[in-house]
């Protein structure tokens, strides 16, 4: 089966080079890795309590990302 054909004036735009490596993709990952050790910890040696202050840290993580990206440290989203 041939590859499809597309004209130049349907080609979609090219995607940023940066391949994720912003400032907010680091810390926002930084962050939920952090979030996911001490809910993690929490797990092994049973307390609620770390376990819920690692998922707590997940959701800031979450929200500053966002706030990152809107600041302009992000990738555009077009």
């Amino acid at each position: 089966m041939p590859a499809p054909k597309f004209e130049p004036q349907h080609l979609p735009d090219a995607a940023p080079n940066n391949h994720g490596r912003t400032t907010a993709g680091w810390v926002t990952n930084g962050l939920i890795v952090l979030g996911a050790l001490v809910a993690g910890i929490g797990i092994m040696i049973p307390q609620l309590a770390l376990l819920w202050v690692g998922a707590g840290v997940v959701v800031v993580a979450l929200a500053v990302g966002a706030t990152l990206r809107a600041l302009g440290y992000g990738q555009p989203l077009k």
